[in-house]
């Protein structure tokens, strides 16, 4: 009998050949969902679609975009952002 948590209908199921010559049944893993920006909430490019066991696994370049914010704004939103702090800064800059 599966765990708790595995007993549901919306995990998959794949029955493997045991060393006893019997056959079992494994349970995989959900896909995670892909990244999204939080600020819009559109698909964040780079970022890759793997369980956490599996992000550990990859290179520091390999897990996230390599700039400001990167893996958690888009570049569209980053760039809007930084257009508004900088303006903001200016005008109390000014006065």
């Amino acid at each position: 009998m599966p765990r708790p948590a595995l007993r549901t209908r919306s995990r998959k199921r794949v029955s493997k050949a045991l060393p006893g010559g019997r056959s079992g049944i494994h349970v995989k893993h959900e896909m995670p969902g892909k990244a999204t920006c939080s600020i819009c909430g559109s698909p964040l490019a780079g970022i890759p679609r793997l369980l956490p066991s599996e992000i550990r696994k990859l290179n520091r370049s390999k897990r996230r975009v390599s700039r400001i914010y990167g893996g958690q704004l888009c570049s569209r939103c980053l760039k809007t952002a930084l257009k508004q702090a900088v303006r903001a800064g200016a005008t109390r800059a000014a006065s």
